[in-house]
């Protein structure tokens, strides 16, 4: 197939405070003549934006979508086609749990360009604005990141408990808490230290720290709400002792 001049920027924001963007990402939000953007894409980066730019929100969330994703797809392909410089928006980083891979193919299929901008993931950056190192050569030599939401079409489901990184870290599961620290209850401590980062970078996080074996409850005591990242391993330890030193 025959592609096209014409190109869609698929443009990580990274993990929510705007400044963690990348100066790529910027530089095409400033140029966009559309910016296509998620939920979780801070809206401050937005202002950079040219007055005559067209905004389109296509944010997601847990029981409310304001499009689907076939129909997000689709806006793509249609906007793609008017011949102007797209900026598709998502939060994090496009391939990462970010359904950047969906929609590159759908334009692909459609005989349109992309180019992805790669954005920090939230997986590890979230964890170390809490002062959670992900790794540690002393206890931690591996990390898996994992989702907490997976398509009820697929086959095979993730059995969190079968995980042999040192250090998990579950994006979006926030809803299936308590069968993921079910299953992982099955093969670690009840000890095991578990973390969880509500709005992870911005000014609004918040962080709740506990042991496996009472996640449940104090996720539900705290009201944690999306979007939140779980982190289970031994670095969650790592952070009482990073916390009590001065920042530069």
């Amino acid at each position: 197939m025959v592609i096209t001049m014409n190109k869609v920027f698929l443009v990580g924001s990274g993990p929510g405070d705007p400044e963690l963007i990348t100066l790529k990402g910027l530089n095409l939000i400033k140029k966009a003549d559309i910016i296509i953007y998620d939920r979780l894409a801070s809206g401050d980066l937005l202002k950079f934006a040219r007055n005559d730019a067209e905004l389109i929100y296509v944010g997601k969330k847990s029981g409310e979508h304001s499009y689907s994703q076939d129909e997000i797809n689709k806006l793509l392909i249609e906007k793609a086609n008017d011949e102007k410089t797209i900026v598709r928006l998502k939060g994090g980083d496009p391939f990462v749990f970010g359904r950047g891979g969906e929609e590159a193919k759908a334009l692909i299929h459609s005989g349109l360009g992309f180019e992805v901008v790669p954005g920090i993931t939230s997986a590890i950056a979230v964890p170390a604005a809490a002062n959670i190192p992900v790794t540690d050569r002393h206890c931690a030599s591996s990390f898996a990141v994992v989702t907490g939401q997976e398509d009820p079409k697929k086959e095979e489901k993730i059995d969190y408990g079968a995980l042999g990184a040192d250090t998990v870290i579950v994006l979006m599961g926030i809803n299936n808490l308590k069968k993921i620290a079910n299953q992982m209850l099955k093969t670690r401590s009840k000890d095991t230290p578990v973390a969880i980062i509500e709005q992870g970078t911005t000014v609004n996080q918040r962080v709740i720290t506990c042991p496996l074996k009472d996640v449940v409850e104090k996720a539900t005591q705290t009201k944690v709400k999306p979007p939140a990242i779980i982190v289970i391993g031994s670095v969650v330890g790592i952070r009482e002792i990073l916390s009590v030193v001065p920042k530069c």
